[in-house]
């Protein structure tokens, strides 16, 4: 079998200048395009970051243009009598609550036994509890003790009163039973349908150690009597939990906080989308601080589109610069917090309706139905940032790009190796015919050689 290794023969037509010559070729052909799928996986990372800042910045506008957040409410109290929570769209006012006394459970103590393990009846019968005028009835035996009575009334009267037993002192055993609800309605009663019973300690025998009565208060000056410490049907939306006697003083206001929390959560995030847009839109001939979108329409149209929404949105009524927000030379947007509190003061609903829609109401008393400038500023975000919008479609235009570049790669090489497969069969051939030759010529000098010496000899 023949050798078939290049340029063993002649030492001419070797490997080392086969690789050089694919090495060139590869540089011309394959590198451009290693190159091209490089930049558009860059890209592609780029535009990876630009949908995580863009669903960031989405995020803070959903929790703006919703009214729920103008409708939050805050409680400012003066005093310790009372406390009061306020749900959303309740009335923004102030008020006065002076509590007289509070809402107390009935509770009635037995009469003395010396053990919780004492028989409080003869045979068998039951007895009547009522409580609020509702009746409960319990049976027992002979065998049922103190503590078994205790039981039976919390396992059959439960829903309307507890029943516990205390050792008031040494062989002094008493049954407190105390209405589970507050209010003057809340009588205790324990009769004995039998006649069983061992002395009359739970029935005759029952004293009153608290006895229920209703809450007394006023509402800025009015009277108000409630069964219960805990009201909730005084004012829509408002619940008050009355704690002690005295004055306390109520505010009811928009929650300011909560709206300037999410106003300074929309400016860092348009902040911080715009800084990353510029980044990687940026144009230069330093190609160190060129963006990667530099030369993207889409990315600088997606731009211009957020930062002319600020100066374009507002349905005829106005702009967001009316409401405290400014956008300087730099792009860096701002907001003036007490221009903003200035607005809410003034009219806090056209501030509602302007930013999360509704009905505005003009200096001249006409009205203008509006979407808010914050769902218009969510629709033209929106149209790059949903599903299968642009954003997602330039997405998939560089995926298809990346596909159709390593689709070439691999045809640039197949060629290059079918060539080089060939190359490789020639250059053998050729060394090999080299080879001869030399050794051919190597006979003829030696042979010339030897004549010369003997001519000479």
């Amino acid at each position: 079998m023949g050798i078939s290794s290049v340029g063993v023969g002649s030492g001419i037509l070797t490997q080392n200048v086969l690789d050089q010559l694919r090495a060139a070729d590869e540089a011309g052909q394959i590198q451009p395009i290693d190159f091209s799928i490089a930049n558009e996986n860059d890209k592609k990372d780029a535009l990876a970051l630009v949908d995580a800042s863009m669903k960031n910045f989405i995020d803070s506008i959903t929790e703006i243009k919703s009214h729920g957040l103008y409708d939050a409410r805050s409680t400012t109290l003066s005093g310790t009598s009372v406390e009061v929570t306020a749900t959303a769209g309740t009335d923004i006012q102030d008020f006065n609550i002076n509590v007289s006394n509070l809402a107390t459970k009935q509770i009635e103590q037995s009469g003395s036994f010396t053990a919780e393990t004492d028989l409080i009846a003869s045979g068998v019968g039951s007895i009547n509890l009522n409580i609020n005028s509702t009746d409960y009835t319990i049976n027992y035996d002979a065998t049922t003790t103190l503590k078994d009575l205790k039981t039976l009334i919390n396992d059959v009267a439960g829903a309307g009163v507890d029943a516990t037993i205390v050792q008031v002192n040494s062989g002094d055993f008493r049954l407190f039973v105390s209405s589970a609800n507050t209010g003057a309605s809340q009588d205790v009663t324990i009769t004995d349908n039998s006649a069983s019973l061992l002395g009359n300690q739970i029935t005759t025998g029952l004293t009153a150690i608290q006895t229920g009565v209703d809450a007394n208060f006023t509402f800025n000056g009015q009277a108000i009597s409630r069964q219960s410490n805990t009201v909730s049907d005084l004012i829509t939306g408002l619940s008050v939990t009355l704690k002690e006697t005295g004055s306390t003083d109520v505010s009811i206001k928009q929650d300011r906080v909560g709206i300037l929390e999410k106003m300074d959560s929309f400016v860092t995030k348009y902040n911080a989308t715009i800084s990353e847009l510029n980044k990687l839109t940026k144009s230069s001939t330093d190609a160190a601080e060129k963006g990667i979108f530099s030369g993207e329409s889409t990315i600088k149209n997606m731009k211009r589109t957020i930062e002319d929404l600020v100066s374009t949105i507002g349905g005829g009524v106005g702009t967001m610069y009316d409401y405290g927000f400014d956008v300087d030379k730099d792009g860096v947007m701002t907001i003036d917090k007490t221009a903003f509190e200035a607005k809410l003061d003034a009219d806090p609903a056209n501030v509602e309706a302007f930013l999360a829609g509704g009905t505005y109401t003009n200096a001249d008393l006409t009205q203008v139905e509006l979407t808010g400038a914050f769902a218009d500023f969510a629709t033209g975000v929106e149209a790059y940032t949903k599903f299968n919008a642009t954003l997602d479609q330039f997405k998939n235009s560089i995926t298809d790009t990346i596909s159709s570049l390593e689709d070439r790669k691999t045809s640039a090489t197949e060629r290059l190796d079918s060539r080089y497969a060939i190359l490789k069969k020639q250059f053998i051939a050729y060394d090999s015919l080299i080879s001869k030759i030399n050794t051919a010529s190597n006979i003829f000098t030696q042979l010339a050689n030897a004549q010369s010496a003997a001519a000479n000899g």
